[in-house]
């Protein structure tokens, strides 16, 4: 916080000018700290202390000039600021409370990476999964391809109590493993849909 000015040569001047002029009129100890200061090398400082006693006088000796013409070319004298060291318990504490926030957005992050997944080739348990999957997918398309043709043999065989001719009995096995063969689409799609999860 400023306590005082820097003054400047304009301050200089008009103090030296007001100091030779009146000798008897300007207090005894203003004189002594107006003289002090102008005999100190640059930068010198003017208290605020001082400056009010010097407008002070001023205004009751009513001269020609005030304390801001005086001060014009002068700036506030602003002392720098000492940092206070760091409590080195303070500074611990807030390295470990550091290195735990760091901890735990790690763990975060890689909380789902699963370190046998990292292997190029994969675990055994994925090898065994999509096993799983290819020969439930083959036994879908084998029992598929096993109904469709019992249904046709059934037919045929079974249409010849109706049927003379083998085209007729042809056909009628042809139609009865269609229907067959379509109801059992439907049903694999319906559970294919299940296994995805949609409606």
């Amino acid at each position: 916080m400023a306590s005082s000015f820097v003054v400047g040569d304009k301050f200089r001047t008009l103090v030296a000018e007001l100091l030779e002029k009146s000798d008897s009129s300007v207090p005894q100890e203003l004189r002594q700290d107006l003289q002090l200061l102008l005999e100190k090398s640059e930068p010198s400082t003017l208290s605020f202390r001082l400056a009010r006693k010097l407008k002070k006088y001023l205004q009751d000796e009513g001269h020609p000039f005030y304390l801001h013409e005086l001060l014009e070319d002068s700036s506030l004298h602003l002392p720098e600021v000492v940092k206070p060291p760091r409590n080195p318990e303070l500074v611990a504490r807030l390295e470990k409370i550091k290195a735990k926030l760091a901890n735990e957005e790690y763990n975060r992050i890689t909380r789902n990476v699963n370190t046998q997944q990292m292997n190029r080739n994969g675990t055994l348990a994925d090898f065994g999964r999509q096993v799983r999957s290819v020969k439930a997918a083959v036994m879908t398309v084998f029992n598929f391809l096993v109904t469709v043709v019992a249904t046709f043999a059934c037919a045929y065989m079974g249409s010849q109590y109706l049927f003379t001719e083998t085209t007729a009995r042809v056909i009628s096995a042809v139609i009865a493993a269609s229907v067959v063969g379509l109801a059992e689409l439907y049903v694999l799609v319906r559970t294919m849909e299940g296994e995805l999860g949609e409606p």
